[in-house]
């Protein structure tokens, strides 16, 4: 029997910061404790493609690392979840997801960029740095994206997707450590612009 973990959403208040335009910069650190999206990988604990299934609840749930979407969620967030579940066993490397959408590895802007373009949310990818005054102002609903000058990733549906900062939740959740885009728990929002696709 799997644990299942609900996270609620972040509530805190982020600081701006200047942005910039090359890809990210810098990465969180793994020390720091507390293909397509239309495949599906039933099971009796639920689809982890994100759409199939999805969870009756407020927020996201994790199952072996991979997000399934409450069944509430707008088509294009549950279409974010689906095809950035996708990319979660993926590795990092500086600029990966940037110069090809489908890559072999991901950085933090294009991670997010990928989940964006898939769910018809962003045309192109963007660096970090942009992802600063990308959008609407604040927090959203469903999607945000916290950014700096160095470093990007977001919380949809209560759950983060990250390249670097992580939790215990990662290797709770079944997820694979290390670098690369991975869904954890929240973290601190300190230093970052958060903003969000108007309307989710």
């Amino acid at each position: 029997m799997a644990l299942v973990f609900l996270i609620a959403p972040t509530g805190a208040t982020a600081t701006p910061t200047s942005g910039g335009s090359s890809p990210d910069a810098e990465e969180g650190s793994d020390s720091d404790r507390s293909t397509s999206r239309r495949g599906s990988d039933d099971d009796d604990k639920g689809s982890d493609d994100g759409r199939s299934d999805p969870y009756d609840g407020p927020r996201a749930r994790v199952v072996n690392g991979k997000a399934i979407a409450p069944k509430g969620a707008p088509r294009e967030v549950k279409e974010f979840i689906a095809a950035t579940n996708q990319i979660v066993t993926k590795g990092y490397r500086y600029g990966g997801g940037h110069a090809k959408i489908e890559d072999s590895a991901y950085d933090c802007s294009g991670t997010i960029s990928y989940g964006l373009i898939e769910a018809g949310l962003l045309k192109s990818p963007l660096a970090s740095g942009p992802f600063s005054t990308w959008g609407d102002s604040g927090a959203g609903e469903w999607i945000t994206i916290y950014a700096n000058s160095g470093h990007a990733f977001a919380v949809v549906a209560g759950l983060r997707l990250d390249t670097g900062y992580r939790t215990d939740a990662v290797t709770r959740w079944g997820g694979k450590s290390g670098k690369g885009p991975r869904w954890d728990a929240v973290r601190s929002t300190s230093g970052f612009v958060a903003r969000h696709p108007s309307g989710f």
